[in-house]
C-alpha cells in the first residue's frame, strides 16, 4: 500500500526535483498551448475551404464579375479566394480606368497590375493560414528533447541518492526513476499531437494554395480576354 502511494501519478511529481517540476510545467504550458493553437488552426482552415467551395460556385456559375466584385466589396465576411479576386478585380478596374488610351502596352500594364495585387493578396492569406505552424513543429521536434533531459537530469539525482545506501533494492531506485521517466511521458504527450496536426494542416494549406494559385492563373486569363 505505501510503494502504491509512492508511485502515484502525484506524488512522483510533487517528490520530484525543482528542476524537473520546472520541465514538466514547462511542457504542460507548451502542451495546452499547442492544443489551443490546434483547434484555432482546425476551424481557420475548415472555414477557409467551405469559403473558397462557396466562391468558386458563385465565380464559376458564370455570374457578373461586377457583381461579384461589389459583392465581396460591401460583404464584411468573406474568405481568403474572394479577398484575392478582390484584390485582382479592384486593381483591374483602377488601371482600367487611368488608361487614356488602348494599346497592347496599356493592355500589358493593367494585367500586370491585377495579377501583382492578386499575388500579393495571395501571400497575405497564406501568411494567416500557416500562423503557428512553425510553432507546432517547434513543439512537435523539441517536446522530446526537453522531456527526456528531465528524465536524465532525474535519473542522476535517483542514483545520487543510493550513494548513502548500503543495500539498493528495486524499492530504493524505482520512485526516483518513476519520477524522471514523467518528464518523458510529458514530453511525448505534447509532441505528438503536434507532429500529427503539423502534418495535417501543412497537407491541407497546400492544397488550398494550389487551389489559390489555380485561380490567380484562371482568373487572370479571364481578363485578358475582357481586355482584346
Amino acid at each position: 500500500m505505501t510503494v502504491s502511494q509512492d508511485l502515484s501519478f502525484i506524488s512522483l511529481i510533487s517528490n520530484a526535483s525543482l528542476l524537473v517540476q520546472l520541465i514538466m510545467a514547462l511542457l504542460v504550458v507548451v502542451s495546452l498551448m499547442s492544443w489551443t493553437f490546434i483547434f484555432q488552426k482546425m476551424f481557420a482552415i475548415k472555414s477557409a475551404r467551405t469559403e473558397t467551395v462557396s466562391f468558386e460556385h458563385a465565380f464559376w456559375s458564370g455570374g457578373n464579375l461586377q457583381n461579384l466584385y461589389q459583392r465581396a466589396g460591401s460583404n464584411s465576411k468573406t474568405g481568403a479566394l474572394e479577398r484575392i479576386f478582390h484584390a485582382g478585380m479592384g486593381e483591374y478596374i483602377k488601371g482600367k480606368n487611368a488608361i487614356s488610351g488602348h494599346t497592347a502596352q496599356d493592355t500589358v500594364a493593367v494585367l500586370d497590375g491585377a495579377r501583382r495585387a492578386m499575388r500579393a493578396a495571395y501571400q497575405r492569406e497564406m501568411d494567416s493560414l500557416e500562423s503557428h505552424l512553425a510553432f507546432l513543429a517547434s513543439v512537435g521536434s523539441v517536446s522530446p528533447y526537453v522531456g527526456l533531459f528531465g528524465t536524465v537530469w532525474g535519473i542522476m539525482n535517483a542514483f545520487r541518492g543510493l550513494a548513502n545506501v548500503h543495500q539498493a533494492t528495486l524499492a530504493t531506485v524505482a520512485p526516483g526513476i518513476a519520477e524522471a521517466l514523467i518528464a518523458t511521458a510529458i514530453g511525448l504527450f505534447a509532441a505528438i499531437p503536434a507532429v500529427v496536426a503539423y502534418n495535417r494542416f501543412s497537407h491541407d494549406i497546400d492544397r488550398l494554395s494550389i487551389r489559390f494559385e489555380t485561380f490567380i492563373e484562371e482568373f487572370s486569363n479571364i481578363l485578358q480576354r475582357q481586355s482584346r
